[in-house]
């Protein structure tokens, strides 16, 4: 059933809306997620806890981890990617939504969804390349990881990574993740991250808030 929307609320989301589009937010931080692939055992504990977390029925995963398996004996391998929504720079799914239910942090540059002004057009859906946007089919309205903004608000982290049995996944300013300046377990001192794995969408679209640990034969050539 379609919300009946407040029309000053409209207008305000709106408003929001055309400033962000056109004057892309720059965020004091940017936070973003960290996924160790080599590490990852693929319990999915992650993607429970944020269903959990969000009250998500079947169907809908903020958080995917995603099985990758190849090879022929005795050259075999098999590894984890683990992704939800990466709060990109650039998000595509901004400027498509046509209510201005979403919209994008000054604070830590989170991407967040206000699903009451969701008319369920789906719009986002098809243009984030990352599959963030995801359909509620009781609700029909799109909802999406917020990077569990009550918990960060709080001095906490989102309940995936609080999840995570391994330490593989873990959030923090982007920037210094991507130098190698952030401690987290997600990443051993000796290992490098990548911005981006094999199969995952040209960074350049978005600009995507994530960093990977990536396996040998999820790297990409330079």
């Amino acid at each position: 059933m379609a919300n009946k929307l407040d029309k000053e609320q409209v207008t305000q989301a709106l408003e929001r809306k055309v400033a962000q589009t056109y004057l892309p937010v720059k965020p004091a931080v940017q936070l973003g997620f960290v996924h160790n692939n080599v590490d990852c055992i693929g319990c999915r504990a992650c993607e429970i806890a944020c269903k959990d977390k969000n009250g998500l029925p079947p169907g809908p995963r903020f958080r995917r981890v995603m099985y990758i398996e190849g090879g022929s004996y005795p050259d075999v391998y098999a590894y984890k990617v683990n992704m939800s929504c990466n709060h990109c720079a650039e998000p595509a799914c901004l400027p498509t939504c046509p209510t201005g239910a979403i919209w994008k942090r000054e604070a830590d540059g989170i991407v967040d969804i206000d699903s009451t002004l969701c008319i369920g057009c789906r719009r986002c859906e098809a243009a984030c390349p990352f599959g963030a946007p995801q359909w509620d089919p009781q609700e029909k309205t799109i909802k999406k990881c917020n990077l569990c903004v009550d918990e960060i608000e709080a001095g906490r982290k989102p309940y995936c990574v609080m999840a995570c049995m391994m330490r593989v996944l873990d959030v923090g300013p982007i920037g210094a993740i991507w130098d190698g300046k952030y401690t987290t377990k997600a990443v051993a001192p000796h290992e490098k991250v990548v911005k981006q794995v094999k199969n995952m969408a040209n960074p350049e679209l978005t600009k995507p808030s994530i960093a990977f640990v990536p396996h040998s034969k999820g790297k990409v050539e330079s």
